[in-house]
């Protein structure tokens, strides 16, 4: 790791803005799970995709990333990857089974 990636500084302002944006998504599916704990499965896994959907879930993500990701130094190693492709490699994404 860089040494400029051990310590990294994000401003207040972009910080509250990710952590609202956390908060949204945690806080609504966790009421989703309540709401629909007695209720048939079916009805709970509609009710989040249509939520991740419409409340555009996945760009919120990549909007906290982005304000999170900002403030690391992209240089690239020897292995022709920035700290953060590198520490991202061996994660294993979803596929279809």
């Amino acid at each position: 790791m860089l040494d400029a990636n051990k310590k990294i500084t994000i401003s207040g302002e972009d910080a509250l803005e990710a952590l609202a944006e956390i908060e949204f998504m945690l806080v609504s599916l966790r009421k989703m799970g309540t709401y629909y704990i007695d209720k048939p499965c079916e009805d709970y896994q509609r009710a989040t995709t249509d939520f991740i959907d419409n409340a555009r879930i996945t760009s919120r993500l990549a909007k906290v990333r982005g304000l999170i990701t900002a403030g690391f130094d992209t240089t690239l190693g020897d292995d022709d990857m920035d700290d953060l492709e590198r520490y991202m490699q061996g994660l294993e994404f979803w596929k279809p089974t």
